[in-house]
């Protein structure tokens, strides 16, 4: 399946794999409401769809990931002049980000199965917290990270700051929000910002063998995983034992779980079955 109109094209493997590609090269990838939107739809679909067991994240191009929001049609044939510019309400802000980039950096968070980012140029503002709000990071050696809020005096946005703070730390996440400072890949490996840092060419490859790891790996204790993940930062020692106790009590219902064991009883390579 594709939605090229919108410049999002997803397609899903035979082993559950979605590969979700950003294929809006001649704006350095950068996302229109339009595209931000069907974006979004693409992981609320692989959350819901029990054939989808990883996402790969890529966009086309090597120059840019994704240069975060774009100023494109809110339709793909859209030509009509634009309207004049409606008085605001109070609200209208929060609410237009709410259901916008927050809503997109949501949805990556919240989808159950992994997300694995192949990242092989830059990636500015809302197209930097696209990238970390992704469970693995793969990037290229010339790519780079920039919180580019600061040089257009824009509130950092799209979940930036929460993002921040959890991977690198208040001090740090202080300094990258407030200098505006590009981050290459050696000093993303080094804050944790990404997982991997390969040879240019070498990062599709890469990501693709993490992604296709994860889609053959226990899809319901990975989906718990990441959810425990979420919330440890948050979470009180009681209520993170309690959850992790709960999460083991439905995993321990799986069939992957029986397998898991045969297979070591075996001395075998497990074959799970994401159930």
């Amino acid at each position: 399946m594709g939605h090229e109109a919108s410049g999002i094209v997803v397609d899903v493997d035979d082993n559950g794999v979605q590969r979700i590609t950003i294929d809006r090269p001649e704006v350095g990838n950068s996302l229109s409401p339009f595209a931000r939107d069907a974006l979004t739809d693409a992981f609320v679909r692989a959350d819901s769809d029990p054939g989808v067991r990883a996402v790969l994240l890529s966009a086309a191009g090597g120059r840019h990931f994704c240069a975060g929001a774009g100023l494109a049609p809110q339709t793909p044939d859209s030509q009509a002049a634009p309207s004049p510019v409606a008085e605001r309400r109070a609200g209208d802000i929060a609410r237009m980000l709410q259901q916008g980039w927050q809503r997109l950096v949501a949805s990556v968070l919240d989808c159950d199965k992994p997300v694995v980012a192949a990242v092989r140029g830059t990636a500015a503002g809302a197209g930097a917290s696209l990238v970390l709000a992704c469970d693995l990071v793969v990037m290229s050696s010339e790519a780079k990270i920039i919180e580019s809020f600061v040089h257009r005096g824009i509130l950092p946005d799209s979940g930036a700051i929460h993002l921040l703070t959890r991977i690198v730390g208040l001090r740090k996440a202080t300094e990258l929000l407030m200098l505006g400072e590009s981050i290459d890949a050696a000093a993303c490996e080094r804050l944790g910002l990404v997982n991997r840092v390969t040879a240019p060419g070498d990062t599709d490859a890469v990501a693709e063998e993490i992604v296709n790891r994860l889609a053959a790996g226990p899809t319901v204790m990975l989906s718990l995983t990441k959810r425990l993940l979420s919330v440890s930062s948050e979470s009180g020692r009681d209520r993170a034992f309690e959850q992790e106790a709960w999460a083991q009590e439905v995993v321990s219902r799986t069939a992957d779980l029986q397998e898991g064991l045969a297979s070591f009883a075996e001395r075998r390579e497990p074959k799970f079955q994401g159930r």
